[in-house]
Protein backbone atom coordinates (compact mmCIF):
# COMPACT_ATOMS: atom_id res chain seq x y z
CA UNK A 1 0.00 0.00 0.00
CA UNK A 2 3.03 2.63 -1.04
CA UNK A 3 0.98 6.25 -0.99
CA UNK A 4 2.72 7.38 -4.50
CA UNK A 5 1.63 4.27 -6.20
CA UNK A 6 -2.24 3.57 -5.16
CA UNK A 7 -3.11 7.52 -5.14
CA UNK A 8 -1.51 7.96 -9.06
CA UNK A 9 -3.25 5.17 -9.89
CA UNK A 10 -6.10 6.29 -8.01
CA UNK A 11 -6.11 9.55 -10.01
CA UNK A 12 -5.50 7.84 -13.05
CA UNK A 13 -8.42 5.96 -12.86
CA UNK A 14 -10.76 8.55 -11.76
CA UNK A 15 -9.59 10.79 -15.51
CA UNK A 16 -9.99 7.76 -17.29
CA UNK A 17 -13.77 7.93 -15.82
CA UNK A 18 -13.73 11.99 -17.06
CA UNK A 19 -14.31 12.64 -12.99
CA UNK A 20 -13.72 16.13 -12.42
CA UNK A 21 -9.50 16.62 -12.76
CA UNK A 22 -9.55 19.24 -9.56
CA UNK A 23 -11.29 17.29 -7.39
CA UNK A 24 -9.79 13.99 -8.35
CA UNK A 25 -6.45 15.77 -8.12
CA UNK A 26 -7.34 16.66 -3.92
CA UNK A 27 -9.09 13.23 -3.28
CA UNK A 28 -5.92 11.20 -4.61
CA UNK A 29 -3.53 13.73 -1.96
CA UNK A 30 -6.25 12.69 0.95
CA UNK A 31 -6.01 8.81 -0.21
CA UNK A 32 -2.23 9.37 -0.63
CA UNK A 33 -1.77 11.00 3.26
CA UNK A 34 -4.12 9.01 4.94
CA UNK A 35 -2.45 5.84 3.44
CA UNK A 36 0.88 7.16 5.19
CA UNK A 37 -1.39 8.26 8.31
CA UNK A 38 -0.86 11.82 7.92
CA UNK A 39 -3.51 13.42 10.25
CA UNK A 40 -6.32 16.03 7.67
CA UNK A 41 -4.89 18.73 9.72
CA UNK A 42 -1.61 19.73 11.54
CA UNK A 43 -1.36 18.58 15.04
CA UNK A 44 -0.30 21.22 17.91
CA UNK A 45 0.74 20.04 20.96
CA UNK A 46 1.62 23.10 23.79
CA UNK A 47 2.02 25.40 20.47
CA UNK A 48 4.83 23.20 18.68
CA UNK A 49 3.99 21.69 15.82
CA UNK A 50 3.97 17.42 16.04
CA UNK A 51 2.71 16.51 12.65
CA UNK A 52 1.97 17.78 9.45
CA UNK A 53 -1.37 17.44 8.01
CA UNK A 54 -2.72 16.71 4.46
CA UNK A 55 -4.66 19.87 3.63
CA UNK A 56 -1.96 22.32 5.31
CA UNK A 57 0.10 20.71 3.41
CA UNK A 58 -1.73 20.60 0.22
CA UNK A 59 -2.91 23.99 0.39
CA UNK A 60 1.36 25.43 1.06
CA UNK A 61 2.06 22.97 -1.94
CA UNK A 62 -0.59 25.43 -4.26
CA UNK A 63 1.67 28.45 -3.79
CA UNK A 64 4.33 26.89 -5.11
CA UNK A 65 1.62 27.34 -8.53
CA UNK A 66 0.78 30.56 -7.89
CA UNK A 67 3.15 31.96 -10.25
CA UNK A 68 2.29 30.04 -13.06
CA UNK A 69 -1.75 30.21 -12.31
CA UNK A 70 -1.54 34.02 -12.61
CA UNK A 71 0.44 33.67 -15.86
CA UNK A 72 -2.07 31.55 -17.38
CA UNK A 73 -4.97 33.72 -16.67
CA UNK A 74 -3.27 37.04 -17.54
CA UNK A 75 -2.11 35.59 -21.04
CA UNK A 76 -5.70 34.26 -21.23
CA UNK A 77 -6.51 37.79 -21.38
CA UNK A 78 -4.20 38.50 -23.56
CA UNK A 79 -5.20 36.17 -25.95
CA UNK A 80 -9.07 37.46 -25.69
CA UNK A 81 -7.86 40.89 -26.89
CA UNK A 82 -6.01 39.92 -29.28
CA UNK A 83 -8.75 37.72 -31.12
CA UNK A 84 -11.34 40.18 -29.91
CA UNK A 85 -9.26 42.72 -32.00
CA UNK A 86 -10.03 40.56 -35.35
CA UNK A 87 -5.64 39.56 -36.14
CA UNK A 88 -6.73 36.17 -35.41
CA UNK A 89 -9.17 35.93 -38.00
CA UNK A 90 -6.99 37.54 -40.38
CA UNK A 91 -3.90 35.83 -39.72
CA UNK A 92 -5.93 32.41 -39.57
CA UNK A 93 -7.62 32.98 -43.21
CA UNK A 94 -4.11 34.12 -44.47
CA UNK A 95 -2.48 30.92 -43.07
CA UNK A 96 -5.23 28.84 -44.55
CA UNK A 97 -4.19 30.22 -48.32
CA UNK A 98 -0.57 29.47 -47.44
CA UNK A 99 -1.08 26.43 -45.70
CA UNK A 100 -3.97 24.68 -47.04
CA UNK A 101 -2.52 23.46 -50.15
CA UNK A 102 0.73 21.80 -47.99
CA UNK A 103 -0.15 18.77 -46.17
CA UNK A 104 -1.84 18.28 -43.12
CA UNK A 105 2.11 16.59 -41.79
CA UNK A 106 3.53 19.45 -42.38
CA UNK A 107 1.75 21.99 -40.38
CA UNK A 108 1.99 19.39 -37.24
CA UNK A 109 5.73 19.56 -37.97
CA UNK A 110 5.69 23.30 -38.00
CA UNK A 111 3.65 23.27 -34.74
CA UNK A 112 6.43 20.82 -32.75
CA UNK A 113 9.51 23.11 -34.17
CA UNK A 114 8.07 26.03 -32.96
CA UNK A 115 7.09 24.61 -29.31
CA UNK A 116 10.86 23.05 -29.59
CA UNK A 117 12.16 27.37 -30.08
CA UNK A 118 10.25 28.04 -26.56
CA UNK A 119 12.58 25.45 -24.78
CA UNK A 120 15.86 26.57 -25.97
CA UNK A 121 16.03 29.19 -28.16
CA UNK A 122 13.32 31.74 -27.00
CA UNK A 123 12.69 30.34 -23.50
CA UNK A 124 9.37 30.84 -23.13
CA UNK A 125 7.93 27.26 -22.51
CA UNK A 126 3.88 27.56 -22.83
CA UNK A 127 3.38 30.92 -22.88
CA UNK A 128 3.13 31.14 -26.99
CA UNK A 129 0.63 28.44 -27.04
CA UNK A 130 -2.69 30.46 -25.56
CA UNK A 131 -1.75 33.21 -28.07
CA UNK A 132 -0.56 31.29 -30.77
CA UNK A 133 -2.73 27.91 -31.07
CA UNK A 134 -6.40 29.66 -30.40
CA UNK A 135 -6.05 31.48 -33.64
CA UNK A 136 -4.83 28.91 -35.52
CA UNK A 137 -7.83 26.37 -35.06
CA UNK A 138 -10.03 27.90 -37.71
CA UNK A 139 -7.46 26.91 -39.89
CA UNK A 140 -7.02 23.19 -38.36
CA UNK A 141 -10.59 22.82 -39.02
CA UNK A 142 -10.62 23.32 -42.41
CA UNK A 143 -7.76 21.86 -43.44
CA UNK A 144 -9.22 19.02 -41.23
CA UNK A 145 -6.34 18.22 -39.19
CA UNK A 146 -6.81 15.96 -35.80
CA UNK A 147 -6.19 17.91 -32.71
CA UNK A 148 -4.93 14.79 -30.89
CA UNK A 149 -2.03 15.05 -33.71
CA UNK A 150 -1.10 18.30 -32.68
CA UNK A 151 -1.32 17.69 -28.94
CA UNK A 152 1.67 14.93 -29.51
CA UNK A 153 3.04 17.70 -32.20
CA UNK A 154 3.20 20.37 -29.26
CA UNK A 155 4.45 18.41 -26.24
CA UNK A 156 7.04 16.74 -28.13
CA UNK A 157 8.36 20.24 -28.67
CA UNK A 158 7.66 20.98 -24.79
CA UNK A 159 9.91 17.71 -23.62
CA UNK A 160 12.66 16.76 -26.36
CA UNK A 161 14.63 19.80 -26.56
CA UNK A 162 15.35 20.03 -22.80
CA UNK A 163 16.01 16.54 -22.70
CA UNK A 164 18.64 16.58 -25.38
CA UNK A 165 19.92 20.53 -25.81
CA UNK A 166 21.84 22.18 -23.37
CA UNK A 167 20.62 25.86 -23.71
CA UNK A 168 17.76 27.29 -22.27
CA UNK A 169 15.50 25.10 -20.15
CA UNK A 170 17.93 22.44 -21.36
CA UNK A 171 20.77 23.89 -19.91
CA UNK A 172 18.75 24.19 -16.44
CA UNK A 173 17.50 20.10 -16.94
CA UNK A 174 21.39 19.26 -17.49
CA UNK A 175 22.79 21.12 -14.68
CA UNK A 176 20.35 19.46 -12.60
CA UNK A 177 21.41 16.04 -13.95
CA UNK A 178 24.92 16.54 -13.49
CA UNK A 179 24.82 18.49 -9.85
CA UNK A 180 22.55 15.33 -8.31
CA UNK A 181 24.71 13.09 -9.76
CA UNK A 182 28.11 14.28 -8.23
CA UNK A 183 26.22 15.58 -4.96
CA UNK A 184 25.30 11.24 -4.80
CA UNK A 185 28.90 10.02 -5.34
CA UNK A 186 29.20 9.68 -9.55
CA UNK A 187 31.19 13.06 -11.00
CA UNK A 188 29.73 13.81 -14.63
CA UNK A 189 30.50 17.22 -16.23
CA UNK A 190 26.85 19.06 -17.63
CA UNK A 191 28.81 18.95 -20.72
CA UNK A 192 28.59 15.28 -20.99
CA UNK A 193 25.01 14.97 -20.15
CA UNK A 194 23.61 15.35 -24.00
CA UNK A 195 25.00 12.15 -25.73
CA UNK A 196 23.44 10.39 -23.04
CA UNK A 197 20.30 11.82 -23.58
CA UNK A 198 20.68 10.87 -27.97
CA UNK A 199 18.66 7.48 -27.40
CA UNK A 200 15.99 8.76 -25.36
CA UNK A 201 15.37 11.89 -27.46
CA UNK A 202 15.25 9.60 -30.05
CA UNK A 203 12.02 7.95 -29.03
CA UNK A 204 10.47 10.66 -28.69
CA UNK A 205 10.96 11.47 -32.24
CA UNK A 206 9.83 8.24 -33.33
CA UNK A 207 6.85 8.41 -31.09
CA UNK A 208 6.24 12.05 -33.20
CA UNK A 209 6.56 10.61 -36.54
CA UNK A 210 4.58 7.46 -35.66
CA UNK A 211 2.11 9.77 -34.28
CA UNK A 212 1.82 12.33 -37.48
CA UNK A 213 2.05 9.94 -40.02
CA UNK A 214 0.20 6.92 -38.65
CA UNK A 215 -1.99 7.23 -36.07
CA UNK A 216 -3.22 10.20 -36.27
CA UNK A 217 -2.86 11.13 -40.35
CA UNK A 218 -6.64 10.86 -40.99
CA UNK A 219 -9.28 13.87 -41.62
CA UNK A 220 -11.46 14.80 -38.93
CA UNK A 221 -14.22 17.15 -38.86
CA UNK A 222 -14.94 20.02 -35.94
CA UNK A 223 -17.30 22.47 -36.12
CA UNK A 224 -16.19 26.22 -36.25
CA UNK A 225 -16.84 27.57 -33.00
CA UNK A 226 -15.96 31.10 -31.77
CA UNK A 227 -13.37 31.00 -28.72
CA UNK A 228 -14.60 30.76 -25.49
CA UNK A 229 -16.02 33.68 -24.35
CA UNK A 230 -14.73 35.74 -27.36
CA UNK A 231 -16.72 37.75 -29.17
CA UNK A 232 -16.69 36.44 -32.85
CA UNK A 233 -15.08 38.43 -35.58
CA UNK A 234 -16.15 38.18 -39.45
CA UNK A 235 -13.63 36.36 -41.30
CA UNK A 236 -14.96 37.90 -44.30
CA UNK A 237 -14.85 41.25 -43.27
CA UNK A 238 -12.53 43.96 -45.52
CA UNK A 239 -11.37 45.86 -42.59
CA UNK A 240 -7.48 46.68 -43.23
CA UNK A 241 -4.82 47.06 -40.50
CA UNK A 242 -5.98 49.51 -38.00
CA UNK A 243 -4.48 50.83 -34.83
CA UNK A 244 -6.07 48.32 -32.87
CA UNK A 245 -4.75 45.52 -34.53
CA UNK A 246 -1.35 47.00 -34.18
CA UNK A 247 -2.17 47.06 -30.52
CA UNK A 248 -2.98 43.06 -30.63
CA UNK A 249 0.51 42.26 -32.42
CA UNK A 250 2.50 44.64 -30.43
CA UNK A 251 0.63 43.65 -26.98
CA UNK A 252 1.87 40.15 -28.04
CA UNK A 253 5.43 40.46 -28.86
CA UNK A 254 5.94 42.67 -25.50
CA UNK A 255 4.60 39.25 -23.60
CA UNK A 256 7.65 37.36 -25.27
CA UNK A 257 9.83 40.21 -24.73
CA UNK A 258 9.71 41.11 -21.46
CA UNK A 259 11.11 37.79 -20.34
CA UNK A 260 13.76 36.85 -22.74
CA UNK A 261 15.24 40.26 -21.36
CA UNK A 262 14.60 39.38 -17.65
CA UNK A 263 15.03 35.79 -18.50
CA UNK A 264 13.13 34.96 -15.11
CA UNK A 265 9.91 32.97 -14.77
CA UNK A 266 8.25 36.13 -13.05
CA UNK A 267 8.46 37.59 -16.37
CA UNK A 268 5.83 36.49 -17.48
CA UNK A 269 3.14 37.48 -15.93
CA UNK A 270 4.77 40.99 -16.28
CA UNK A 271 4.97 40.87 -19.62
CA UNK A 272 1.31 39.96 -20.11
CA UNK A 273 0.25 42.09 -17.84
CA UNK A 274 2.14 44.85 -19.95
CA UNK A 275 0.82 43.33 -23.24
CA UNK A 276 -2.43 44.34 -22.19
CA UNK A 277 -1.96 47.42 -21.04
CA UNK A 278 -0.44 48.32 -24.53
CA UNK A 279 -4.03 46.70 -26.11
CA UNK A 280 -5.92 49.01 -24.07
CA UNK A 281 -4.08 52.14 -24.66
CA UNK A 282 -3.97 51.28 -28.87
CA UNK A 283 -7.65 50.47 -28.03
CA UNK A 284 -7.83 46.51 -28.70
CA UNK A 285 -9.14 46.24 -25.91
CA UNK A 286 -11.55 49.21 -24.85
CA UNK A 287 -10.89 50.50 -21.09
CA UNK A 288 -15.10 49.84 -19.87
CA UNK A 289 -14.07 46.53 -21.51
CA UNK A 290 -11.21 45.49 -19.38
CA UNK A 291 -13.40 43.61 -16.76
CA UNK A 292 -14.63 41.44 -19.92
CA UNK A 293 -11.49 40.87 -20.95
CA UNK A 294 -10.18 39.47 -17.36
CA UNK A 295 -13.29 37.54 -17.59
CA UNK A 296 -12.59 36.31 -20.79
CA UNK A 297 -9.00 35.16 -19.93
CA UNK A 298 -10.49 33.14 -17.16
CA UNK A 299 -12.40 31.83 -19.08
CA UNK A 300 -9.89 30.57 -21.62
CA UNK A 301 -7.37 29.58 -19.65
CA UNK A 302 -8.66 29.52 -15.83
CA UNK A 303 -9.73 25.94 -15.37
CA UNK A 304 -6.32 25.24 -16.42
CA UNK A 305 -4.68 27.76 -13.94
CA UNK A 306 -6.60 25.83 -10.79
CA UNK A 307 -5.29 22.27 -11.80
CA UNK A 308 -1.73 23.64 -11.89
CA UNK A 309 -2.55 24.78 -8.57
CA UNK A 310 -3.62 21.66 -7.63
CA UNK A 311 -1.30 20.11 -9.36
CA UNK A 312 1.30 21.85 -6.68
CA UNK A 313 -0.42 20.68 -4.04
CA UNK A 314 -0.71 17.20 -4.93
CA UNK A 315 2.90 17.18 -5.17
CA UNK A 316 3.33 18.50 -1.97
CA UNK A 317 1.53 15.81 -0.07
CA UNK A 318 3.29 13.11 -2.23
CA UNK A 319 6.55 14.31 -1.02
CA UNK A 320 5.05 14.27 2.61
CA UNK A 321 3.96 10.63 2.08
CA UNK A 322 7.42 9.82 2.18
CA UNK A 323 6.31 6.79 -0.19
CA UNK A 324 8.63 7.95 -2.92
CA UNK A 325 11.30 6.43 -1.02
CA UNK A 326 10.40 3.45 -0.23
CA UNK A 327 9.46 2.98 -3.40
CA UNK A 328 12.70 3.42 -4.83
CA UNK A 329 14.29 1.33 -2.54
CA UNK A 330 11.32 -1.63 -2.32
CA UNK A 331 11.84 -1.55 -6.01
CA UNK A 332 15.92 -1.84 -5.91
CA UNK A 333 15.06 -5.01 -3.59
CA UNK A 334 12.58 -6.36 -6.75
CA UNK A 335 15.17 -5.57 -9.02
CA UNK A 336 18.42 -7.70 -7.35
CA UNK A 337 21.35 -7.86 -8.68
CA UNK A 338 19.86 -8.16 -12.42
CA UNK A 339 21.32 -5.04 -15.03
CA UNK A 340 18.09 -5.44 -17.00
CA UNK A 341 16.01 -5.91 -14.20
CA UNK A 342 16.88 -2.79 -12.33
CA UNK A 343 17.03 -0.69 -15.28
CA UNK A 344 13.38 -1.53 -16.23
CA UNK A 345 11.95 -1.17 -12.26
CA UNK A 346 14.02 2.06 -12.21
CA UNK A 347 11.80 3.56 -15.23
CA UNK A 348 8.49 2.41 -13.80
CA UNK A 349 9.54 3.90 -10.44
CA UNK A 350 10.16 7.03 -12.61
CA UNK A 351 6.75 7.26 -13.99
CA UNK A 352 5.05 6.83 -11.25
CA UNK A 353 7.04 9.55 -9.56
CA UNK A 354 6.86 12.21 -12.46
CA UNK A 355 3.27 11.73 -12.65
CA UNK A 356 2.75 11.97 -8.79
CA UNK A 357 5.17 15.39 -8.83
CA UNK A 358 3.79 16.73 -12.21
CA UNK A 359 7.26 17.55 -13.61
CA UNK A 360 10.76 15.95 -14.42
CA UNK A 361 12.79 18.83 -13.02
CA UNK A 362 11.76 18.01 -9.98
CA UNK A 363 12.10 13.98 -10.12
CA UNK A 364 15.56 13.59 -10.93
CA UNK A 365 16.57 15.28 -7.60
CA UNK A 366 14.52 12.28 -6.22
CA UNK A 367 15.31 9.41 -8.06
CA UNK A 368 18.98 10.07 -8.24
CA UNK A 369 19.60 9.49 -4.67
CA UNK A 370 18.91 5.86 -4.80
CA UNK A 371 19.90 5.32 -8.04
CA UNK A 372 23.15 6.73 -8.59
CA UNK A 373 24.85 4.51 -5.64
CA UNK A 374 23.12 1.51 -6.64
CA UNK A 375 23.69 1.86 -10.35
CA UNK A 376 27.29 2.81 -9.57
CA UNK A 377 27.86 -0.49 -7.29
CA UNK A 378 26.13 -2.65 -10.28
CA UNK A 379 29.15 -1.59 -12.82
CA UNK A 380 26.82 0.75 -14.70
CA UNK A 381 28.73 4.04 -16.48
CA UNK A 382 28.38 7.67 -15.55
CA UNK A 383 26.60 7.57 -19.49
CA UNK A 384 24.30 5.11 -18.31
CA UNK A 385 23.47 6.15 -15.18
CA UNK A 386 23.04 9.64 -16.55
CA UNK A 387 20.46 8.56 -19.72
CA UNK A 388 18.00 6.08 -17.10
CA UNK A 389 18.00 9.24 -14.94
CA UNK A 390 16.65 11.50 -17.89
CA UNK A 391 15.04 9.16 -19.19
CA UNK A 392 12.89 7.91 -15.55
CA UNK A 393 12.71 11.52 -15.07
CA UNK A 394 11.01 12.34 -18.21
CA UNK A 395 9.06 9.46 -18.32
CA UNK A 396 5.38 10.39 -17.18
CA UNK A 397 5.44 13.88 -17.85
CA UNK A 398 4.11 13.47 -21.40
CA UNK A 399 0.59 12.33 -20.59
CA UNK A 400 0.44 12.85 -17.07
CA UNK A 401 -3.23 15.24 -16.25
CA UNK A 402 -1.48 17.61 -13.96
CA UNK A 403 1.80 18.84 -16.26
CA UNK A 404 2.33 21.78 -18.13
CA UNK A 405 3.32 19.91 -21.30
CA UNK A 406 0.11 18.46 -21.23
CA UNK A 407 -2.28 21.12 -19.24
CA UNK A 408 -0.46 23.95 -21.94
CA UNK A 409 -1.41 22.33 -25.35
CA UNK A 410 -4.68 21.72 -24.24
CA UNK A 411 -5.20 25.18 -23.01
CA UNK A 412 -4.67 26.09 -27.13
CA UNK A 413 -6.48 23.48 -28.90
CA UNK A 414 -9.58 23.24 -26.72
CA UNK A 415 -10.08 27.26 -26.79
CA UNK A 416 -13.26 26.54 -28.74
CA UNK A 417 -14.29 23.56 -26.49
CA UNK A 418 -14.00 20.33 -28.82
CA UNK A 419 -10.69 19.03 -27.15
CA UNK A 420 -10.77 16.73 -24.46
CA UNK A 421 -7.75 16.89 -21.76
CA UNK A 422 -7.62 13.25 -20.78
CA UNK A 423 -8.66 11.29 -24.07
CA UNK A 424 -7.28 13.71 -26.63
CA UNK A 425 -4.35 14.67 -25.25
CA UNK A 426 -2.76 13.17 -21.85
CA UNK A 427 -3.66 9.48 -23.91
CA UNK A 428 -2.30 9.88 -26.99
CA UNK A 429 1.09 11.48 -25.48
CA UNK A 430 1.60 8.82 -22.75
CA UNK A 431 1.45 6.41 -25.21
CA UNK A 432 3.41 7.55 -28.05
CA UNK A 433 6.02 9.18 -25.86
CA UNK A 434 6.36 7.15 -22.51
CA UNK A 435 6.91 4.11 -23.77
CA UNK A 436 9.30 4.86 -26.92
CA UNK A 437 11.30 6.80 -23.89
CA UNK A 438 11.19 3.93 -21.97
CA UNK A 439 12.54 1.79 -24.38
CA UNK A 440 15.18 3.71 -25.68
CA UNK A 441 16.09 4.47 -22.22
CA UNK A 442 16.68 0.93 -21.18
CA UNK A 443 18.58 0.74 -24.26
CA UNK A 444 20.95 3.20 -23.64
CA UNK A 445 21.85 2.36 -19.96
CA UNK A 446 22.64 -1.22 -21.11
CA UNK A 447 25.56 -0.23 -24.05
CA UNK A 448 26.42 2.93 -22.93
Amino acid sequence: MNPVVVSVLFLTALCLLKFNIIIAIILSAVLAGLIAGMPMGNVIVEDVLERVGIMPTFIEGMASQTQVALSYVLLGALAYGISGSGLTTKFAASLTRVFGKIGKWFVLLLLAAIACLSQNVIPIHIAFIPILIPPLLAMMNRMKIDRRGAACALTFGLKAPYMLIPAGFGAIFHDIVATNMTKNGVEIAEGAIWPAAILPTLGMVGGLFFAIFVTFRKDRVYEDRPLVGVKEVDAKSTEGFTLKHAGALIGALTAFIVQIIFGDSWALPLGAALGIVIMIAFGTIRYKDFDAALKGGIGLMGFIAFIMLAAGGFGAVIRATGGVSSLVQWAMTMAGGNKLGAVLVMQFVGLLITMGIGTSFGTVPIIAVIFVPIMSAMGFSPMAIAALIISAGVTGDAGTPASDSTLGPTAGLNADGQHDHIYETCVPTFIHYNFPIMIMGTIAAMIL
